[in-house]
């Protein structure tokens, strides 16, 4: 009977730390002086502190740490105490109430490693964050599990007026301020740019120690404007690359920007050293090195250029130029010749007669052109690395495939459809647009045949250079 009292009571006095009511915790008290000590026993997830912080209970909060000051580090089951949820819902005179009661409370770390103004932080509570740190001054530089510190989350919570104030307190610390997570190596730039936070990558800027560490790499090798250049494209991107170029944030080194094989190896004397001729090749041939990223980056508009395209090409098999019979015809005398064949209606019109050589091809065309630009698309979607040489040769050759035949396939209709007469008395004018498609073929062809020469060569003197070098040794 006396247990079933004792738990009744604790339930009331949680009850009374919702409701904030003060009488009943002193009227509990009398009734039983040690029913504080007594909370630690019960079942509950919490203390009534930890009720009454996080439902902003002042007076409540204030009754129960003159009591007993040793609730202010009680922990919940997250191992969360009172400031925690206190500096989570903002209650600013609680948070002074429970630093009053015991400073060391706002070190206290939950279970994933988080204190009092990482909570704060989180949450924007910017009169939270400045009472935490005129307590605790280093609480600062607290780093949870996963190596952020308060300024990454700042950052990834999108807390603007809390990220200023607390680089701040820490401006001259460039250590601290530039220091990486443990999931990826990410400086707070790295993020700010990943999540295209124009207005905070602005002020990162703005700060010294950020601004000397701005082509910081992760652990990818990415500085912050690699990490813009692998999201997707729209206005903020492109805002973002004017705001980190002019700050002198650069891209990090890769293979793509070293010196082609054959012209270092060509301009080096027996010292190892390159000679001005070797920088002059080099300069030369940079032109047609393979910039194997731009299919990457323009995934998206070669989706919607293919798509268009597979569109295009497939209306003439719906409504091919010239049309269709509407009527079965078997006479020689009308406009079409079928012969001693009947033409069936829902046929061609142009598959019959002088046209019929001139309108197959024109349906060939228009097919390569259907069938590459589908493979585009499939490749597209098919998750297959568009970094991959191979691959990007396959679809280079598939674009340049669709955008010829679709060219012809154009070029070959109007050819349909133009009369006899008009063509014989504008013969230049309707080869025109012939003869400027096949220079831009040939030109494209050239270019390409060029570089593939370039490559083979590049790799036969490495290969021979390699071979002559083990020689020597």
């Amino acid at each position: 009977m006396e247990i079933r009292m004792e738990d009744d009571n604790i339930k009331e006095l949680h009850d009374a730390s919702e409701k904030g009511c003060v009488v009943t915790l002193h009227r509990l008290i009398q009734k039983d002086p040690h029913i504080l000590d007594k909370i630690s026993l019960t079942p509950f997830n919490e203390t009534p502190l930890h009720i009454s912080a996080l439902l902003g209970q002042v007076d409540f909060t204030r009754a129960l740490l003159t009591l007993k000051t040793q609730l202010a580090m009680d922990l919940d089951f997250h191992k969360r105490c009172p400031l925690h949820l206190a500096s989570a819902s903002s209650h600013v005179e609680i948070v002074h109430a429970l630093l009053r009661a015991n400073e060391d409370a706002c070190l206290v770390c939950d279970q994933d490693g988080r204190t009092s103004l990482h909570y704060a932080a989180m949450r924007g509570k910017v009169e939270v964050v400045k009472a935490l740190i005129f307590a605790k001054r280093d609480l600062t530089r607290v780093v949870f599990d996963g190596g952020e510190t308060v300024l990454h989350l700042c950052v990834k919570y999108n807390q603007f007026e809390t990220l200023k104030l607390l680089v701040e307190t820490v401006k001259d610390d460039g250590e601290f301020i530039n220091s990486k997570d443990h999931d990826g190596g990410n400086t707070i730039l790295h993020i700010a740019v990943m999540l295209k936070q124009i207005e905070i990558v602005k002020f990162l800027l703005s700060v010294s120690k950020v601004k000397e560490e701005a082509n910081a790499l992760n652990w990818m090798g990415f500085t912050a404007l690699d990490v813009l250049e692998h999201s997707p494209k729209d206005f903020k991107r492109f805002t973002l690359q004017n705001i980190l170029m002019d700050a002198g944030v650069e891209r990090a080194n890769n293979q793509n920007n070293l010196p082609p094989p054959s012209a270092t190896m060509i301009g080096h004397h027996e010292s190892g050293k390159p000679t001005q001729s070797s920088k002059q090749r080099s300069s030369q041939f940079v032109y047609l090195k393979h910039k194997g990223n731009w299919i990457e980056e323009m995934r998206g508009a070669l989706m919607v250029v293919a798509t268009v395209i597979t569109t295009i090409t497939y209306q003439p098999a719906l409504s091919p130029p010239g049309g269709v019979l509407q009527t079965d015809i078997k006479n020689s005398t009308e406009i079409i010749a079928c012969g001693n064949t009947t033409c069936k209606a829902g046929t061609l019109v142009l598959a019959y007669g002088d046209h019929e050589n001139m309108f197959v091809l024109f349906l060939l065309c228009n097919s390569i052109a259907f069938t590459a630009s589908l493979s585009v698309i499939f490749l597209l979607i098919s998750g297959v690395p568009l970094k991959n040489k191979f691959v990007m040769v396959i679809l280079t050759l598939a674009m340049c495939t669709t955008l010829t035949f679709l060219g012809l396939t154009y070029v070959l209709a109007f050819h349909l459809l133009i009369p006899e007469e008009i063509r014989q008395k504008h013969k230049v004018k309707v080869l025109l647009p012939i003869g400027v498609l096949a220079c831009l073929i040939l030109l494209v062809l050239l270019i390409h045949t060029i570089r593939l020469l370039y490559w083979l060569v590049c790799k036969i003197c490495k290969s021979v250079f390699t071979c002559a070098k083990t020689l020597i040794c």
